[in-house]
């Protein structure tokens, strides 16, 4: 089957840590520069981060740059999001997106 799924979301007070995983299936993974994007009630999707085929570059919005890590494991068709030192505006839905595919979302909900 052809498909993302993310998993990892959760709650957590502001200044904790969260590990995002998206498991891709069904196409070459180890092709594609895979992104995380994000989205809060009533805005629109906000870009996160990239990350290319090989994981050798990467890019990230200013808003999470210092504290999110993106990264990949060709291997086991696994995208991953590190996000350290969250805060309240960082609550939202994450979804990862690669070829044409958007993931289901998975929730993030930072309390202050």
């Amino acid at each position: 089957q052809v498909q993302l799924v993310e998993s990892g979301g959760g709650l957590v007070q502001s200044g904790g840590s969260l590990r995002l995983s998206c498991a891709a299936s069904g196409f070459t993974f180890s092709a594609y520069s895979m992104n995380w994007y994000r989205q809060s009630p009533g805005k629109e999707h906000e870009y996160v981060a990239t990350i290319s085929s090989t994981g050798g570059t990467t890019n990230y919005a200013d808003s999470v740059k210092g504290r999110f890590t993106i990264s990949r494991d060709n291997a086991k068709n696994m995208l991953l999001l590190q996000m350290n030192s969250l805060k309240p505006e960082d609550t939202a839905v994450y979804y990862c997106h690669g070829w044409y595919l958007w993931g289901q979302g998975t929730q993030v909900t930072v309390s202050s």
